[in-house]
């Protein structure tokens, strides 16, 4: 495969075969620019995702650097280039080998770490069934790093076995110190591999906390409450805990409006009413269709669940909130009774002309404070009445 090129250097001078090593490296890159790249963006400009686009915006750069610099190195690996060229064998491999080969790497892993992140992110943004979880791009670039770096320590012929043998130790010694720390990468590994939750989820743990999901890291996971405060939560604390996605497997969630009508009521236009008032309210989706449920005979009242759908956890409270107003106010005009508790004192006719004392205090009993004569001059009578 070299061999045209071997000619092509033969009887040249040191200067001219620099010179064309030169200006070969450049005619690569500019070819790979602009016939190899120009042809790639017409055609990914023609389907219909934008996985592609992104593959070949962010491969362009590394793409011509190597075209460039891969030529550089493969020429002056030549025999006969390296014997005609002005620098010597040695310094072409310290001057031109080797850092050619070492940028080569880091642009590549660059490219490959912030591809692997920008797919990521447009897959998490489709909001598909199966995305990808952020912690998986924190991963991918530990990969990176390290793959890279043991590349270049490999390239430059710096022996690794003694680093593994000091990384043996210093792992274990870290793994002590920072047992919480790698808890919290490993449980945000098994909270991706499971689909616990992803962005933009809102999530409830077993101690009472809920709030939306923003940030998924490698020690930890953002979440953002009802009340505009962040909340982090450690990897390992979410994959042992309790979690509550209500955003799964869909969005829209039941709201349940407990609501108590006395006795006597016409439950079939209680019931009617109840569920016009839900279906008037914007909040509610029109399917399932809002439904009111019989659920027990209280004690003082006949005790009811208004049961109807919203789109999205965030939206029961308020929903909830519009449901309870146009309840009210529908059954006020309704003339339904919603039973509450009450409290009946009644006085006797020999106690009407005795004085009270204002300054006894109240009988918890509820009976009014006489002249001191005890009980038996009035008659107390307790009536309570609970929804």
């Amino acid at each position: 495969m070299l061999s045209p090129l071997v000619r092509l250097f033969e009887g040249l001078s040191a200067i001219e075969a620099t010179v064309l090593v030169l200006v070969l490296s450049v005619a690569s890159a500019v070819a790979m620019e602009f016939v190899v790249l120009r042809v790639a963006r017409r055609y990914v400009a023609n389907t219909d995702t934008e996985y592609d686009n992104i593959v070949v915006a962010t491969l362009r750069p590394p793409l011509v650097l190597t075209a460039a610099l891969a030529g550089v190195y493969l020429l002056t690996q030549i025999p006969a280039v390296r014997s005609s060229v002005v620098l010597g064998p040695q310094t072409l491999d310290d001057v031109f080998g080797r850092p050619s080969l070492s940028v080569i790497v880091l642009v590549w892993a660059y490219a490959a770490n912030e591809v692997v992140n920008r797919l990521v992110a447009a897959v998490n943004e489709e909001g598909g069934r199966f995305d990808f979880a952020p912690v998986f791009s924190n991963v991918w670039t530990l990969s990176v790093l390290l793959g890279s770096a043991g590349t270049l320590l490999w390239l430059w012929g710096i022996e690794i076995t003694p680093l593994l043998g000091a990384a043996g130790v210093a792992g274990i010694a870290v793994g002590f110190a920072a047992k919480d720390t790698v808890a919290n990468f490993f449980g945000g590994i098994a909270l991706y591999f499971d689909d616990t939750y992803k962005l933009g989820d809102f999530v409830v743990l077993d101690d009472g906390t809920a709030g939306t999901v923003v940030k998924v890291g490698v020690r930890s996971t953002t979440l953002l409450t009802r009340d505009e405060v962040m909340v982090t939560v450690p990897n390992a604390t979410l994959n042992a805990a309790k979690v509550t996605n209500e955003s799964a497997p869909q969005r829209r969630r039941r709201v349940r409006v407990p609501i108590g009508v006395a006795y006597g009521t016409d439950v079939d236009a209680f019931e009617e009413l109840a569920v016009r008032v839900a279906v008037a309210e914007p909040l509610v989706l029109d399917s399932p269709k809002p439904r009111a449920r019989f659920r027990s005979f209280g004690d003082s009242a006949l005790q009811y669940e208004l049961l109807c759908w919203v789109n999205g956890p965030t939206r029961r409270r308020r929903a909830q909130h519009e449901l309870n107003r146009a309840l009210y106010k529908a059954l006020q005009a309704a003339d339904i009774e919603i039973p509450y508790p009450k409290r009946e004192v009644t006085v006797t006719a020999a106690d009407a002309g005795a004085p009270v004392s204002t300054n006894a205090p109240p009988d918890p009993r509820g009976r009014v404070a006489g002249d001191g004569s005890g009980d038996a001059g009035g008659t107390t009578g307790d009536g309570a009445s609970q929804s």
